[in-house]
């Protein structure tokens, strides 16, 4: 392995699938797991593609009812590339396959500069003759339709011919998540196949219900040879062409496959058919295709400059590689939200959940624009948030805990829980809190970018009723002399209920009540800094009264925050839990990250005990900054000292099970806020997460994105300390020993790379030559000027 790439050496069918999840190529638009060409879809291998958005119901029988879910469909196979030996002195061979006994070399390399795949074997048969297979893979980066791969086969010892099979399949379902296995999964409907010509050939199909029209179209080409035999057959469900070409001893030749991609969904002037076949046909050969993809790759990592050293460095480069293999300038223009599982499986049904409270930090600072269309996603559903909420008796907006295509929430009302065999309740669909990350994220990009068109309009929308809507949640306690919200599940998950409750729901929940006295606080901050005639009409068309703002104000300083041994408490209640036998547990169970199961495969249930799937009342730490954290409790009427937040901190530690790869990302970053001396031994863990699947199993279904793009964030503000706001950079370093040295760029507003590098006891920042005013830097409470075109060392202040 390099610094630029992921090699895997030999084949491992236990673990190809996971192979399959790190090795997925993207460009934003569409994705396709390193999924063996050459190989049918079986236990060891899952070629999978998806396309950002494309998503369709079915309905499933679970437990003796009848469930609808949506999922991010898998859409037919455009990798099929199989090839077998024809010895001019015997029979043809088998079909080759890395699964079959020819195998006696393999191995794969990501290119992450590059963005390619490339996958070198070795066959022979039992009478010694070889062949070599060299193959190169890509999903275009320039023409997010555009996808190639270069087979090139190499005799050895022998002469003959070689047959190759190029093909379409879309005979595919959704079948890479195996507790969803016994669910509806044939998403695909009315197929229709054909040959445009010699080399082309094109499949066509429909998704059940949400009718999105889907085309494929495939050329399949030597790069030289006058002698190919070449013959096309058509099925249903296949379109697959034959070619057969001589090879002499040691000789060379390249099949280059090209496929076209597109749906009813994209802005064209003719039909999918019509452009996949056109798409293809204008495609260049595949150096210049390889050389144009290059050039996109090599623009977007100049625009995303990370550079750490060693292990660290390798696995953060994987990570962005993945993020912008979902996320890609591309993305911008589509009506996509944040797949929590990126394209690289089926995992989570494809939905949106929370994670770009994860994503859009990092993208704020080097492409702001992909994060304006994130955002234009959650404002286009905002009616439907609005709908929610009225559904619920309240005013505002709720957006749902899982989206897909639409507004309405996508939680299942069921789930499996694999060590039991059990479907059980579902009631994750009351993290209510994913408004909050919603009015966080539009609040930080716009401090990022000064946006203040998207604040002032669709920004402020979002906002307002966001805050409309926790105003309403909030009821008045006369005891308590505070405002509370009641039943509603935080952060945490594995608490959904007070033990033996007859309805769902825990009261106060510390991390919903404080984000919720932020965004009403963000939203007075706007309300009274717009003129007043904008104002005024906003609130008209928002169907806000004059009044509400009074409100407002009145809940976000006397919302509840409950306290218990001198920590905050993560829900009101939550001291009058059991304690659990920790050591015990993971004596009889060893791995004990997903505790819900094992006590519910038992007949008890997480919700007796103290004890946390992931981070919750910590996940303040991550949102807020020591200062604006404490800033937030004075507001509340608290007083959260560093004493304090440390005790919070070792409490929850001692009690979280980390059940969910972004914990272990939260707590590195609060513990390196909070100069812990575990800080490093968590970000390590939030490195591996998908590296080393420390889930057990469960990347083969796709990365978690929030966790790769968390542990970009890490470095680019956890370690940093780095805040856009108030018109400045704000830093204040807490670096890791293990990461004491680094070096990034971020594009602060019109500035296209501020580069900062990060030293022990100094900061280099240097801005590049523009018209721009100086950037101003506050470290650690010191200001400074840098203006364009210079550069400044800037000292830490002594201990």
């Amino acid at each position: 392995m390099t610094a630029w790439s992921w090699t895997y050496e030999g084949y491992d069918p236990e673990s190809e699938r996971l192979r399959e999840a790190l090795c997925t190529l993207g460009n934003g638009y569409f994705a396709t797991r390193g999924a063996a060409s050459e190989a049918p879809p079986g236990p060891a291998h899952y070629p999978g593609t998806y396309a950002a958005g494309c998503y369709n119901r079915l309905v499933s029988a679970v437990a003796g009812r009848q469930v609808e879910n949506e999922d991010l469909v898998n859409l037919p196979n455009w990798l099929p590339l199989r090839y077998r030996m024809r010895p001019e002195d015997g029979e043809p061979g088998p079909w080759l396959s890395p699964d079959g006994p020819q195998l006696v070399r393999h191995r794969q390399t990501l290119d992450l500069r590059g963005g390619t795949l490339t996958r070198r074997s070795v066959y022979e048969d039992a009478a010694g003759r070889g062949l070599g297979v060299a193959q190169v893979r890509l999903v275009h980066m320039g023409d997010p339709h555009l996808a190639a791969q270069r087979t090139t086969f190499t005799t050895t010892g022998w002469a003959g011919e070689v047959e190759v099979e190029s093909g379409l399949d879309g005979d595919v379902r959704n079948a890479g998540v195996e507790r969803y296995r016994d669910l509806a999964s044939r998403h695909l409907c009315r197929h229709r196949t054909g040959a445009e010509s010699e080399d082309t050939v094109w499949l066509r199909c429909r998704t059940v219900r949400s009718g999105i029209r889907i085309a494929l179209a495939a050329r399949t080409r030597l790069d030289r040879h006058p002698r190919a035999v070449v013959r096309t057959r058509l099925t249903a469900r296949q379109a697959v062409q034959t070619l057969r070409f001589p090879l002499g001893r040691g000789e060379t030749v390249s099949v280059d496959k090209t496929v076209a991609l597109y749906t009813s969904r994209d802005p064209v002037p003719t039909g999918p058919r019509d452009a996949a076949v056109g798409g293809v046909g204008r495609a260049p050969g595949f150096p210049e295709l390889l050389a144009s993809h290059h050039r996109a790759w090599d623009h977007l990592w100049r625009q995303a400059e990370l550079d750490v050293p060693g292990e660290a460095g390798r696995i953060l480069r994987l990570h962005l590689f993945h993020v912008l293999q979902t996320l890609s300038p591309h993305t911008a223009g589509l009506d996509v939200g944040v797949p929590a599982r990126g394209l690289h499986g089926e995992a989570y049904r494809g939905h949106v959940f929370w994670d770009e409270l994860f994503v859009l930090p990092f993208l704020n600072l080097h492409f702001p624009e992909i994060s304006r269309g994130l955002l234009a996603y959650r404002h286009r559903r905002l009616p439907a948030a609005c709908q929610a909420a009225r559904e619920t008796g309240r005013s505002g907006a709720l957006y749902p805990w899982q989206s897909g295509s639409g507004g309405r929430e996508e939680t299942q009302r069921l789930h499996l829980n694999p060590l039991s065999g059990r479907w059980l309740p579902d009631h994750s669909r009351l993290q209510q809190h994913v408004g909050s990350a919603v009015a966080y994220n539009v609040w930080r990009y716009c401090e990022a970018t000064a946006d203040t068109a998207f604040l002032h309009a669709e920004g402020a929308e979002m906002l307002l009723l966001i805050a409309r809507f926790w105003s309403g949640r909030a009821v008045w306690d006369p005891g308590l002399a505070r405002y509370r919200i009641r039943g509603v599940v935080g952060p945490d998950e594995y608490h959904d209920a007070y033990p033996g409750a007859r309805e769902p729901g825990l009261d106060d929940n510390t991390y919903t009540n404080v984000t919720a006295a932020w965004v009403l606080s963000r939203a007075l901050d706007l309300y009274r800094s717009l003129p007043r005639d904008r104002i005024g009409r906003l609130l008209e068309r928002l169907g806000i009264d004059t009044g509400e703002p009074e409100r407002w104000d009145d809940v976000a300083h006397r919302l509840h925050v409950p306290y218990h041994s001198g920590v905050l408490s993560q829900f009101a209640g939550y001291e009058d839990l059991a304690e659990l036998d920790w050591e015990g547990y993971r004596r009889r169970y060893g791995d004990i990250r997903r505790l819900d199961r094992i006590l519910e495969a038992e007949g008890d249930t997480v919700n007796a005990y103290r004890a946390s799937k992931q981070a919750d009342v910590l996940m303040l730490g991550y949102l807020f900054s020591p200062l604006e954290l404490a800033g937030l409790f004075r507001q509340l009427g608290h007083r959260l000292d560093d004493d304090r937040w440390r005790a919070t901190v070792d409490y929850y530690l001692r009690r979280t099970s980390h059940g969910s790869t972004l914990s272990s990302l939260v707590h590195a970053w609060v513990l390196v806020r909070a100069r812990g001396p575990d800080a490093w031994r968590y970000a390590e863990e939030a490195l591996l997460g998908d590296v080393a699947d420390v889930q057990g199993g469960t990347t083969a279904e796709g990365i978690h994105l929030g966790a790769m793009a968390g542990t970009l964030d890490l470095v680019q503000r956890g370690l940093t300390g780095l805040e856009a706001r108030d018109g400045a950079l704000w830093l204040d370093p807490a670096p890791l020993p293990q990461l004491s040295k680094f070096r990034l760029g971020v594009r602060y507003r019109n500035h296209r790379n501020v580069d900062l590098r990060i030293r022990a006891q100094r900061i280099r920042v240097a801005v590049p030559a523009s018209d721009e005013r100086p950037v101003r830097i506050v470290l650690m409470g010191r200001e400074s000027l840098v203006a364009p075109g210079t550069v400044r060392w800037l000292d830490l202040p002594g201990p």
